[in-house]
C-alpha cells in the first residue's frame, strides 16, 4: 500500500513540473511580447518627438506657418520625361528653337485637345 502510495505521489510530481514549464512557456513569451511593445512604443514616442522638432526648426528657419513648398527645378534621383524635340516642352517654346527640325506640339500637354 505504501509503494502505491509513493508511485502516486512521484505521478502527482511530474505533473506539477510539466504544467509548471507548460505555464513558464507563454509567460517567456508574454514577458518577451511586451518588451517588444514597450520598445515599439519609445520608438514611436521618440520619432514624433524628433519630426515636431523638425518642422519647429524648419517653421523658425521660415518665419512662417506655412507648409513646405517643393522646389520647381528635378532633384537627382527624380525622373524627367525626356523631349523628343524642341516645342515639346511648355518651358522650350518652337518658335525659340534653333533646331531646324522643330516643330510646334500639336497640343501643351498630351491629355490636352489638338489646336
Amino acid at each position: 500500500m505504501l509503494g502505491m502510495l509513493e508511485e502516486r505521489e512521484t505521478a502527482a510530481r511530474v505533473r506539477v513540473e510539466g504544467l509548471r514549464e507548460e505555464v513558464a512557456r507563454p509567460a517567456e513569451a508574454l514577458e518577451a511580447a511586451e518588451i517588444e511593445l514597450d520598445r515599439r512604443v519609445i520608438a514611436r514616442e521618440e520619432l514624433v518627438e524628433t519630426l515636431a522638432a523638425s518642422a519647429a526648426e524648419f517653421t523658425a528657419g521660415t518665419g512662417t506657418e506655412e507648409k513646405a513648398v517643393l522646389p520647381l527645378a528635378p532633384v537627382p534621383g527624380s525622373t524627367v520625361r525626356p523631349s523628343s524635340c524642341c516645342g515639346s516642352s511648355p518651358a522650350v517654346p518652337a518658335a525659340r528653337c534653333s533646331s531646324p527640325t522643330a516643330k510646334p506640339p500639336s497640343a501643351p500637354w498630351p491629355w490636352a485637345p489638338a489646336r
